[in-house]
């Protein structure tokens, strides 16, 4: 069965832009709704994203039969009839502190893949909700920004912007010293799927979580970036490739444009 998985993505975003403009305060948005499936705290900004996908996926199901699981960032997994052939790993807000502070870069971000694990996914979609890029990745196909193939350019071969993410002020001052001889500046832009499709870009030239993430804030992203030839790695957590596709797993991240800069800036972070 084909599905439109891009315009179902399309179709999401609208209905999470709508929550957004009827929680259009930071009290409205960043209201406590408990804690989401994979520990940390839910506020009303991403449950009521959340909700959007799942009423998405739910007509889905309805309307073909498909049979999916649902791993999402609040609720953990759903299934949607008895016999799931693909998995749909979902972050409804990917950069949750800059969505209820009302700061616009945040994203929505979609995975569609053939069986449990990372190497499965064949197809990766991630929206900026503030600036509206749109990236896609299909397996094979390359990768696209707003429709356009991104085919040049890429990160340099010595990093001179590393993006951090996952990050609070203690790990930031932990870790600053240790990243001192490998990279020229910092950024800290508060969503790891969209530093990933920078990285995509060559925008930045590395991107490192400095805590450890769970499969939902990355499934899309890395499809971009593998896409293009890229090396992201999850340090010892074994193969990449056979990474989880849940949100139980965790593991620091680190991508950069070649497999040697991964291993220099995992060797950093070990210290």
């Amino acid at each position: 069965m084909t599905v439109d998985w891009l315009g179902l993505c399309r179709e999401a975003v609208a209905d999470i832009e709508a929550v957004l403009g009827e929680l259009a305060t930071r009290e409205a948005r960043s209201r406590p709704m408990g804690l989401g499936q994979g520990g940390d705290e839910t506020v009303a900004v991403d449950l009521a994203a959340e909700d959007a996908i799942v009423k998405r996926l739910e007509a889905l199901h309805a309307e073909t039969g498909l049979d999916l699981v649902l791993v999402s960032e609040e609720l953990g997994e759903r299934r949607f009839g008895p016999h799931p052939a693909l998995r749909v790993v979902v972050d409804p807000i990917d950069g949750s502190v800059n969505a209820k502070s009302c700061i616009p870069f945040f994203s929505f971000s979609l995975a569609v893949a053939e069986g449990r694990y990372m190497g499965d996914v064949a197809f990766g979609y991630v929206r900026d909700l503030g600036s509206g890029e749109e990236w896609v990745a299909t397996r094979g196909a390359g990768a696209l920004l707003d429709g356009v193939p991104l085919e040049t350019g890429g990160p340099r071969e010595t990093i001179e912007l590393l993006s951090l993410e996952g990050t609070t002020a203690s790990l930031v001052a932990d870790y600053a010293e240790r990243l001192r001889g490998l990279s020229a500046r910092l950024r800290i832009m508060g969503s790891l799927a969209l530093s990933l499709c920078h990285l995509a870009a060559g925008r930045v030239d590395a991107v490192v979580s400095l805590k450890p993430i769970r499969s939902v804030d990355i499934a899309a992203a890395q499809l971009l970036l593998r896409e293009r030839g890229f090396a992201i790695t999850l340090p010892g957590a074994g193969s990449f490739l056979r990474a989880p596709l849940d949100v139980t797993s965790r593991s620091r991240v680190v991508a950069a444009g070649t497999p040697e800069l991964c291993d220099r800036l995992a060797a950093a972070l070990e210290g």
